[in-house]
């Protein structure tokens, strides 16, 4: 609506200054079309939602299960100094069907060691919002899941015991939370 008012606006400016400049008048004519179409088919889509019922709408969407840290989540020495220095995990949203899908949601990660004394537990802890979870989405030949990858450098000296992964799913679909850990080893 904004674009429309600024072009509108334009439009005048240039008339009122006596301007006739041809390549800008069809310019803007141009885009006016544009937005026009796109505010018609704006409103053609909310009449259409709008006459659907919520449960309509929502069953034809993904309906998100379960949340699954996949197997190969762990500590890995990217540079090869000898040093695990970055936790990747491995995040499979699963649906009705039992198929792995890209949901939208935000995920909080958790890296806890169990042995040391409860208030020196925690590790770490990272947040990854739907907007940087979209692009993390991650397809080789036989996985697809989402990869995270955190900086760990500082948190671990060694990686002798296990440690524990946890993760919290929110499906921004649903509004569902999903909760998963796991045990990694070295």
């Amino acid at each position: 609506m904004r674009t429309t008012l600024a072009i509108l606006a334009a439009i005048v400016l240039e008339a009122s200054t006596g301007c006739e400049n041809v390549d800008t008048k069809s310019s803007l004519q141009k885009q006016i079309q544009s937005l026009t179409e796109e505010k018609e088919q704006l409103r053609d889509q909310v009449k259409t939602l709008s006459g659907l019922t919520s449960e309509i709408r929502l069953e034809n969407l993904y309906d998100l299960q379960q949340v699954k840290i996949g197997k190969y989540t762990n500590l890995f020495d990217k540079d090869e100094d000898g040093k695990k220095e970055k936790l990747i995990v491995y995040l499979e949203p699963i649906d009705e069907d039992g198929d792995i899908i890209k949901a939208a949601g935000i995920v909080d990660v958790q890296l806890w060691d169990l042995n040391r004394k409860e208030e020196d537990a925690l590790l770490g802890q990272w947040q990854v919002g739907p907007k940087e979870l979209k692009e993390l989405w991650f397809v080789v030949i036989l996985s697809i899941n989402y990869r995270l990858t955190f900086d760990v450098a500082d948190l671990i000296d060694t990686f002798k015991e296990p440690l524990t992964v946890k993760v919290t799913f929110t499906d921004y679909v649903t509004g569902k939370v999903f909760k998963e850990q796991k045990v990694i080893k070295p």
